[in-house]
Formats: structure tokens, sequence, C-alpha cells
């Protein structure tokens, strides 16, 4: 009897006391980080392995990477959680409605960073913007700016490369949604949507919702730690196994060749090979490390990574219920045009 209402009150705690709750989650996720690197070093010294050898390092790699990018996720999960429970759908139509459109483009991609949408959600937010009579430009920019330049991302390139990495690359991706958005708004491709969303009614955008306490919050951040830490584990496993095989076999010179800054061609190269490639940030980005670790260049790498997340062809495909084939394709050739832009203009300044 008293061991159930032990854990009773444990599951109350977020509600009943969600300061002290956030507090010792705090704690926790510090002391497991700081064991990461003393315990992927055991894990592999207990195997008979020597540590020296590409073996050892692929597994130092794996053991290290994968609760680390696990730990970060689930904490910028949990806080982004706690963020997106002011940024419903309708209201974050009722903040780009109205707005004039130079303004609703930097609000759009903006607003992207942290709001939950992916390409799933794509259709119904595609509609919904429709209806709230949000620009087709502006529209873009959100639709672009919110599987690019997520909370996943940002997290995990944070804690593999740092802050500076983690900047530059939602400098980019903003820059990207911005430009992208608006020069297909000054294309007028509105008679490009399919006739059925053209049509539509309008309405009007959703005014107010009720307060949530902080315990609601902190709920809304564990369930967005469980639906989405849930979904991309696999996909972070496949990444950092693919990294660590790079890290430990893959030799320096032959990547910096294939992906290096003389190769001119690498840019538009990496672009095509990420296009059609069905993979997000939690399963690219391990990947990006080890490439980078190898020698490939920073632009060429942003490059591939940005086409893997903005340009997947599953997006394309759920987007092809809302949007005429010709309007899909000058999406993906504006943006595409960006990416490599970007992955240029680095290879040449880094």
């Amino acid at each position: 009897m008293t061991e159930l209402t032990l854990s009773q009150r444990t599951l109350q705690l977020p509600r009943q006391h969600p300061r002290v709750f956030l507090a010792l989650a705090a704690l926790a996720w510090w002391a497991l980080y700081q064991a990461l690197i003393p315990a992927s070093e055991a894990l592999v010294a207990a195997l008979p392995v020597d540590r020296d050898t590409h073996l050892g390092g692929a597994l130092q790699f794996f053991f290290y990477d994968t609760p680390k990018v696990l730990l970060l996720l689930t904490a910028v999960v949990f806080v982004m959680g706690m963020v997106n429970s002011y940024f419903t759908p309708e209201r974050t139509r009722a903040l780009l409605a109205g707005k004039t459109e130079s303004v609703a483009n930097v609000m759009a991609a903006s607003l992207g960073i942290v709001t939950p949408f992916c390409s799933c959600s794509a259709v119904p937010l595609f509609i919904g913007f429709v209806q709230a009579g949000v620009p087709l430009g502006v529209t873009f920019s959100f639709l672009i700016s919110a599987p690019m330049v997520n909370e996943v991302a940002l997290a995990l390139l944070f804690g593999m490369f740092g802050w500076q990495i983690a900047l530059l690359y939602m400098g980019l991706g903003l820059t990207v949604a911005i430009v992208a958005g608006w020069v297909i708004g000054r294309l007028k491709m509105e008679p490009y949507l399919e006739d059925w969303v053209r049509d539509m009614p309008r309405i009007q955008a959703a005014a107010g919702e009720a307060r949530m306490t902080l315990g609601e919050r902190i709920d809304a951040g564990m369930a967005s730690v469980r639906e989405i830490v849930g979904k991309v584990w696999p996909y972070i496993l496949v990444g950092i196994a693919i990294g660590g095989a790079i890290h430990g076999w893959v030799p320096q010179d032959f990547m910096a060749s294939f992906m290096g800054k003389d190769a001119w061609w690498s840019v538009p190269l990496a672009v095509l090979i990420g296009v059609p490639m069905y993979s997000n940030a939690a399963g690219v980005i391990p990947i990006v490390q080890a490439l980078l670790a190898k020698g490939a260049a920073l632009g060429t790498v942003l490059a591939f990574m940005m086409s893997v997340i903005a340009l997947s062809l599953p997006e394309m495909i759920i987007l092809r219920k809302v949007l005429k084939v010709r309007l899909i394709a000058t999406f993906v050739g504006v943006v595409a045009t960006g990416i490599l832009i970007v992955g240029f203009v680095f290879n040449a300044v880094l």
C-alpha cells in the first residue's frame, strides 16, 4: 500500500510541485550527461576489443553518441514541448493572418523553429493557412522552416558542434525559408493550388485560448518527449551506427577528396543525394558529424543536411494532395537554389 502511494505521489509531482520536479529532473539529466565519457570508455574496455583499432574507435563513438544524443534530444524536446503549448495551429494561424507580407514571412519562418509541425502535418496546416487568408509565400516560409530549423536539429547540432554551428545553421535555415517564401510569393502561383483548396471558404483565425498552468505545460513537454523521441530513436541508432562506421573505417583523405572544398561538384551532388533520402535531423546529424570529422567541407555537409530535412521526397508526395506539380517543382527549385548558394558560400569563406 505504501509503495503504491509513493508511486502515485511521484506521478503527481509535476502537477503538485512543478518547480521541484523541474529542478530534480535538471539535476538528474546533468549527472547522466557528465557520466557519458567514462561510461563509454568503460564499455569499450570491458569488450575484447583494442581501443586503438577501427572497431574500438567506432564502438566508442556509438556508445558515447547514442546516449548523448538521446539525452540532448529529451531535454530540448521537453522544453520545446512546453513552449509549443503556446503555439497551437489555431494560434499560429492567428499570428500570421492579417500581417503585411514581409513581416509575415519573417514571423512565419521564426515560428517554424518553435512549432512541432513536420511533413506529416503539412496538408492540414496548408489548408488551415489558406482558409485563414495567409499569403502563399508566407505559408511556404513556414513549411520550409518548420521541418528544417526545428528543436531536434538545433539540439543535436549544439551538442555535437557547439553553439556557433547551431546558430549558424539556424541563421541559414531562416534565411532560406524567408527568401524562398518571398520569391514564391512574388511569382503569384495561387492558380497552381489544387482547385478544391483554392476554392475553400475563408475562416476567421481563432482569437484566444484557455491559459495552461505550469504543471499542464510540464505534462505537454513530457507528452512531446514520448511522441517525438519515441518516433525518432530508431533513426538515431541508424544514423549513429553509420556515423560510427564512417568514423572508424573511412579514410580521411578519401572523404576530403569526395566532399572537400576542391571538388566544386560536391555541393550539387550533396543536394541531389539528399533530396530523395527519407530521414530527419535525428538520423542525418550523426552522419554529418562523422563526415566533418573525416575532412568533408562544412558547406557541402550543410547542403546535404538541409536538402535531406527540407526537401524530403515523402513531404513532396504529401504536398501533392494540395499543390499542382508546377508549384511543387517551383518550391523545390527555389529551396534547392538557396541551399546550393549556402553550400558554395561557406565552402568559399571557411
